[in-house]
């Protein structure tokens, strides 16, 4: 009896997702032709490519499949809205929204933004495409809420190539942060529920997607090189330096969520740095840190950090957000090993963007799925209380930085 009941929720909140989306695919045929694919994104095709999914779904041949993916009319953008929505609510409000791309292993030259360009998931440069990504994760589960192709400048600079792969002749080169800042802006004024933004040194680095986030008054936690630069009026100091210098009651111990063998602690230090006089209001809502997580098992192992977040924060929630930036590398594996998300064999930029919304549609049904077998969202990560004179200074119950003692680096960069 339990059994039918697993499978009468599966196949009710399906029918469910089906519905909201149905408006988005104008002819009855579409409708169903969508509603085949995704059950076999779902499904147990050994590989979820054309013709192995057209012999799942029953089909003779993949002549329907291919057609939904490269001449049919619809707007993949438009379901990716409704994908964003569908995961706000299944997951709840207050998450974090995860910025990170993944790499998409090819063959040939055909395929819109291939190239031999490095990607994290060979760890290696190979002839690939690069997807830039973001999640969005709560206590209740996780799920892929938008999507960009990168497209490489040896493609934007041959507009005859783009043609022949259908790129739009509007679509010109963007860099990887160029594409994250967009897809921030589009979460977040389609109304997901997010309460911060976390991602890795790629995008944590770059001043000008921290100032977005600054600007659109939205906390995050994002990880720096060891020689990010911290500006203030004082001078410019290396963030490794200043860590150096942090007291040994600086440093506390957190779990920043659980694991494969749960709960991950860490040692962490985090002071707040001086108000900026030029973007900050009169009193400030706003703080922000820099932090340093260290391993400890091996203390010469410390990864860096930037914060901004509201004021009266604690520590133990900014290293909760730091900690959950490993969700959206779940999100990969999971939807490219139960949904087919690398699986396409489509070559056209419409194709590429067809099948990963639909990916991610389906990919989105089970976080939400799994959202209601755990329940309701939970609420804000643990509040553990944090436990001399250096920039390291005692203020309240936390640390803040003053005057480094450090000699200023000569190289000044764009950074706080």
């Amino acid at each position: 009896m339990e059994g039918m009941t697993e499978v009468g929720c599966w196949t009710g909140e399906l029918e469910s997702v089906f519905e909201r989306v149905a408006g988005r695919f104008g002819r009855a045929d579409l409708r169903w032709r969508m509603r085949d694919y995704v059950r076999g994104l779902l499904g147990q095709a050994a590989r979820k490519n054309g013709w192995q999914l057209a012999e799942w779904a029953g089909h003779r041949t993949p002549d329907g499949f291919q057609r939904l993916l490269n001449s049919s009319i619809w707007d993949a953008d438009v379901l990716r809205d409704d994908v964003r929505a569908y995961a706000g609510e299944s997951l709840g409000p207050g998450g974090v929204l995860i910025i990170d791309d993944t790499g998409f292993i090819k063959k040939g030259t055909t395929s819109a933004g291939v190239g031999r360009q490095y990607t994290g998931t060979s760890g290696k440069i190979d002839n690939c495409q690069i997807g830039v990504f973001a999640a969005y994760t709560t206590s209740s589960g996780r799920a892929l809420v938008d999507r960009d192709l990168y497209l490489p400048k040896a493609w934007t600079s041959d507009r005859d190539r783009c043609r022949a792969a259908k790129i739009p002749d509007e679509r010109g080169f963007a860099t990887k942060g160029e594409l994250a800042r967009n897809i921030v802006r589009r979460c977040l004024a389609g109304g997901l529920p997010a309460a911060w933004v976390t991602a890795d040194e790629a995008y944590g680095q770059d001043w000008h997607f921290r100032r977005l986030l600054e600007q659109l008054d939205i906390g995050y936690v994002v990880a720096v090189p060891k020689s990010q630069q911290i500006k203030s009026l004082a001078g410019i100091w290396r963030i490794d330096q200043l860590i150096e210098d942090a007291p040994a009651d600086a440093w506390q111990q957190f779990s920043c969520g659980d694991g494969a063998k749960g709960p991950r602690v860490y040692d962490w230090a985090a002071a707040k740095l001086p108000i900026n006089l030029i973007f900050d209001p009169d009193p400030p809502t706003h703080h922000r840190w820099v932090m340093a997580r260290r391993s400890l098992s091996d203390p010469g192992e410390l990864a860096y950090y930037l914060a901004y977040a509201p004021v009266g924060i604690e520590i133990a929630e900014l290293a909760q957000v730091a900690g959950s930036r490993w969700a959206i590398e779940e999100c990969f594996q999971a939807a490219k090993n139960e949904c087919g998300l690398d699986q396409y064999e489509v070559r056209r930029y419409i194709g590429w963007y067809r099948h990963i919304t639909l990916a991610m549609l389906a990919h989105a049904f089970l976080a939400a799925l799994a959202a209601q077998a755990s329940g309701k969202a939970k609420g804000a990560a643990e509040t553990d209380q944090p436990s001399s004179r250096s920039p390291w200074q005692r203020s309240g119950d936390s640390w803040t930085l003053s005057c480094p003692t450090h000699e200023p680096t000569a190289t000044p960069s764009s950074t706080h």
